[in-house]
């Protein structure tokens, strides 16, 4: 009798034995599954951070090229090119799986677009200037023809009264005006744009004629800009001129040697330059000489 409990008590020590390791490595994997658990959500959680760091660098890179391609009248079609190829990029980033193969090959990829698109952005740059260089050789051949109109009107003149031609010729003109938006940067470059809230400035630049009917010295002329709500841009200020009051922008001084003078002057918004249509006028005295208009948009 005591041999058989002896037996059953020896037999009942080692399935608690049993038990309790088999409750130990229950207890062991448990901790080590919830481990692994959490280490995989941290490691997800990471890579989909970096994802969308990389959407985001990618998304400011688009951008600079959309500011790129609006400056443009006529589109580069380079420039065009590459901004697809950021798109493409962005949309199989989005369904890409979240590894570190796969995010790594994205990483390569925007740098080398951002190597490209430091390329294609200096060389739009310097097109643009060509551009700005080309539009001042232009207006330099309209100076002439109008210098040559300027003639031909003059020999037309001389068959009316001296007493008219003396009152109505002696007087200072204007010829070339234009007026456009620019970017100024920091080392005192100047680029034009048609961007309202890229624009720093308007350039206000024209060509007084050569006129031998007036005499030599100091001369002033009165310039007006008006934004799209016909406001008064620059110092908006009046002077009278008989019972007409005069609101200009800028008071444009120079030393007048009867030969053409090149002038260009610049005004600046009191706040961001609104969308839309802006006119110029230039003013001898009361007298309008000159206009044009402008869109920044």
């Amino acid at each position: 009798m005591e041999s058989s409990s002896s037996t059953n008590s020896n037999k009942n020590t080692g399935l608690k034995i049993a038990l309790g390791i088999l409750l130990a490595l229950f207890i062991g994997t448990g901790f080590y599954t919830s481990k692994l658990y959490n280490e995989k959500k941290e490691n997800e959680a990471t890579l989909t951070k970096e994802k969308q760091l990389v959407m985001t660098d990618l998304n400011n890179m688009a951008k600079q090229y959309d500011i790129a391609i609006g400056e443009n009248k006529v589109a580069n079609q380079d420039l065009v090119d590459a901004r697809n190829r950021i798109q493409g990029l962005m949309d199989s980033l989005k369904i890409s799986q979240n590894s570190v193969n796969s995010l790594w090959s994205y990483k390569k990829k925007y740098l080398s677009l951002q190597e490209e698109m430091n390329v294609l952005l200096t060389e739009n740059d310097k097109l643009k200037i060509e551009n700005s260089l080309l539009a001042t050789s232009l207006d330099s051949t309209n100076v002439k023809l109008a210098e040559r109109n300027m003639f031909t009107d003059s020999l037309l003149v001389q068959n009316t009264e001296l007493a008219t031609v003396v009152e109505n010729a002696a007087v200072l003109q204007t010829v070339g005006l234009k007026a456009f938006g620019v970017i100024e940067r920091s080392s005192g470059k100047l680029i034009p744009t048609e961007r309202a809230r890229r624009s720093d400035k308007i350039r206000i630049c024209y060509t007084v004629a050569k006129n031998t009917l007036v005499g030599a010295g100091d001369k002033e002329l009165y310039v007006q800009v008006l934004d799209p709500k016909d406001n008064v841009l620059g110092a908006n200020e009046q002077i009278q001129f008989g019972e007409t009051v005069l609101n200009y922008s800028i008071v444009s001084k120079f030393n007048y040697e009867n030969r053409n003078l090149n002038i260009c002057e610049f005004v600046s918004p009191r706040g961001e330059f609104a969308e839309g249509r802006y006119t110029v006028n230039v003013f001898n005295k009361k007298e309008l000489i000159s206009s044009t208009e402008f869109t920044l948009e």
